[in-house]
């Protein structure tokens, strides 16, 4: 099989190395920032992006929400399904 990512830099340009289930957390930030999150089933997610700021918003079911997060937070997370996606 080839891997088109053998010899590839990480990089925010490109997509994605790995898409990680997420388990909100209100104390803890996820193994690696992820650059977008992916959410199964819409609802509210209550997160702290990179930038350290907390944010609560509404999505649809079966979204990607383009922004860099290092935490999900458990309180006022309703959406469920949540996976991170990560270029580490």
């Amino acid at each position: 099989m080839t891997n088109p990512f053998k010899n590839r830099t990480n990089t925010l340009n490109g997509p994605a190395t790995d898409l990680v289930p997420v388990t909100p957390n209100n104390n803890n930030d996820l193994a690696d920032v992820a650059v977008a999150l992916y959410v199964e089933t819409g609802g509210t997610i209550s997160l702290i992006t990179v930038k350290g700021e907390t944010r609560s918003v509404t999505v649809g079911d079966l979204s990607i929400l383009p922004v860099g997060v290092s935490r999900v937070r458990s309180a006022g997370t309703t959406a469920s399904g949540i996976h991170a996606f990560t270029v580490s």
